[in-house]
């Protein structure tokens, strides 16, 4: 993993036009080189064996618990922050090997607050660079 490379505040749906760089051990997403996806959502299914579903309103991807994150007890409807290495899967949900997770259950307005985030790190940070690339 090169952590030289940031990890990008996305929404799943924006996650469905990134692709992978032939060349690089990364991914592209309008130009912008990564491999760390940070999320937020909530816990819509947990299969108890590390494998949990996290839905951010504008759709569903599929986080893969190291055995450190097992240990901790992930209920459904959980308000979860999540930063790990993005996968895509080819006919199945998209995946994050999450290497940080915190519960946010209990701060409100955090959902709408994420959404201001996104948008404010793709104006100030991403669509510059995704401008330069077209």
């Amino acid at each position: 993993m090169d952590y030289s490379l940031a990890a990008l505040k996305l929404l799943c749906v924006q996650l469905k036009d990134a692709s992978e760089t032939p060349s690089q051990n990364a991914l592209t997403l309008g130009g912008i080189l990564f491999q760390r996806a940070w999320l937020q959502g909530i816990l819509v299914s947990n299969d108890g064996e590390g494998r949990l579903l996290l839905d951010d309103g504008t759709g569903v991807i599929e986080l893969c618990l190291s055995a450190d994150f097992r240990l901790r007890h992930w209920d459904l409807g959980m308000y979860v922050m999540v930063i790990g290495g993005y996968f895509v899967r080819p006919g199945e949900t998209p995946m994050v090997k999450v290497h940080k997770m915190v519960d946010l259950s209990a701060y409100p307005d955090r959902e709408a607050m994420w959404y201001l985030e996104v948008m404010e790190a793709y104006k100030l940070f991403y669509q510059p660079l995704i401008e330069d690339f077209v």
